[in-house]
């Protein structure tokens, strides 16, 4: 490796471990806000009877985007209102290692929303499938940030390799679309809601 490359890259590692309480920081809110979306989500698929496939998938990408969204309008404020750059190197790099698992769970969805018949009989895998690939986003980004995001990417690999599991068990019937809504309103939802308190409550005790 180049000299001036090996230095860029120890000055990029020195600037995401001085930066990790400011990640942290803001993981809090961005946690109870996607946590709030997926709550809210979950409720409306459920509580609306929404059972068409195609609209189960068109209800969570869009939740998706939306807590998406809402991660960059509170990650973007916290950066500034703490006299940071929003957009930088590491940012950056935990942008490129969230990206493939994201976007891997975005395309699974794509046959779904086309309404394939092969689609309906399968539409149960969808939660299993994207709490694990959301499990490795975090584990992949967990490498520029606290042990606790790292924690929080296995929970969600070992939550989506358990549903998997469980409804393939020859015990067990597939669940219902009802059921999905009620397994990603829990996983992605209540999920999220108690990673954020807990991120709250130990942010505010370390402060006093």
């Amino acid at each position: 490796m180049d000299p001036a490359d090996a230095l860029a890259q120890l000055e990029t590692i020195r600037i995401i471990m001085e930066r990790a309480a400011l990640y942290r920081r803001a993981l809090g809110p961005i946690c109870l806000c996607v946590g709030g979306v997926g709550v809210l989500a979950g409720g409306v698929g459920f509580g609306l009877h929404v059972e068409n496939v195609t609209a189960f998938a068109a209800l969570w990408l869009g939740a998706a985007l939306a807590a998406v969204a809402l991660a960059f309008f509170v990650a973007r404020r916290q950066a500034l209102g703490a006299g940071e750059p929003f957009w930088s190197p590491p940012t950056r790099r935990i942008a490129s290692a969230l990206l493939p698992p994201l976007v891997a769970g975005a395309a699974l969805a794509v046959p779904f929303l086309l309404g394939e018949d092969w689609a309906r009989r399968v539409v149960w895998l969808l939660p299993a499938l994207w709490m694990i690939l959301y499990g490795c986003a975090l584990q992949a980004a967990g490498f520029f940030m606290r042990r606790g995001i790292r924690l929080l990417g296995w929970a969600y690999a070992v939550a989506g390799i358990a549903d998997l599991l469980w409804w393939t068990c020859p015990l067990n019937q597939f669940p219902s679309i009802a059921q999905s809504h009620l397994v990603m309103g829990l996983g992605f939802g209540v999920g999220h809601l108690v990673y954020g308190a807990y991120l709250q409550i130990t942010e505010h005790r370390a402060e006093t």
